[in-house]
């Protein structure tokens, strides 16, 4: 059984997508970010960095006692490595290699330029041209290596679906909101429908309706998640 602990972000749904096509069972914790429920003394103890997503991994594959970890990408190479699917093992490190450097491109690339972008448009107080042009730009430039890349193939690491076409996924979703259209991107297009139909998908993010009702207002959570030091969450 893998105990998630999750929120309705695109690193959340990383996961969500992974459990749901893999098959594992799983049991929701739902985290409500914008509540500030990431700074509770439970969460802290698997995930550090006070962010989402977490797991625990109750049955882990040396049969030991239960694996806890936190950062969605090395989550999903642990599951994957878990249950020998969605990425290949690392003998195989030619196809090994395609799938890390795609899953890191978006953990060091699209996922931080995207997320400010979002922050610079959405959550931030102030309209600041300067930052929202600079990433706005940045993630329109992601879009067309991403694009590029696609050009040949069907997923991102090669013909195989894997976990760094999981890992892109939640965070081409929001493309409105980061300023992109995708019929500027034809190869990014095919490749984001394609995974838009997969029933693991529809079921990911139908997991993901469940919380929609309890989200917070930008507005009304900017205090909990931004501005953060580091005696934020501190307990004693």
């Amino acid at each position: 059984m893998i105990d998630l602990h999750y929120w309705t972000t695109p690193n959340g749904h990383k996961v969500t997508m992974f459990l749901e096509e893999a098959g594992l069972p799983y049991r929701i914790h739902p985290v409500n970010i914008g509540k500030g429920e990431q700074f509770r003394p439970e969460f802290l103890a698997i995930a550090p960095n006070n962010r989402i997503p977490a797991i625990l991994d109750t049955e882990p594959a040396d049969g030991g006692a239960p694996v806890s970890l936190f950062e969605s990408g090395a989550i999903l190479l642990y599951l994957g490595d878990k249950i020998g699917r969605f990425i290949p093992p690392p003998q195989e490190i030619r196809g090994r290699a395609e799938v890390l450097q795609w899953l890191f491109w978006q953990m060091g690339g699209l996922g931080p330029m995207a997320g400010q972008n979002h922050h610079f448009n959405v959550y931030a107080p102030e309209k600041i041209p300067y930052a929202i042009d600079r990433y706005v730009k940045e993630t329109n430039r992601l879009y067309g290596v991403l694009d590029r890349r696609l050009a040949d193939r069907a997923f991102v690491a090669g013909p195989d679906y894997s976990i760094a076409d999981m890992a892109i996924y939640p965070w081409i979703v929001p493309h409105e909101r980061q300023g992109q259209k995708l019929e500027d991107f034809p190869n990014l297009a095919r490749w984001f429908a394609a995974i838009k139909a997969r029933p693991g998908t529809v079921r990911a993010y139908a997991r993901a309706e469940e919380f929609s009702a309890q989200a917070i207002k930008p507005e009304d959570s900017r205090a909990v998640l931004f501005g953060q030091t580091s005696t934020t969450g501190k307990q004693g």
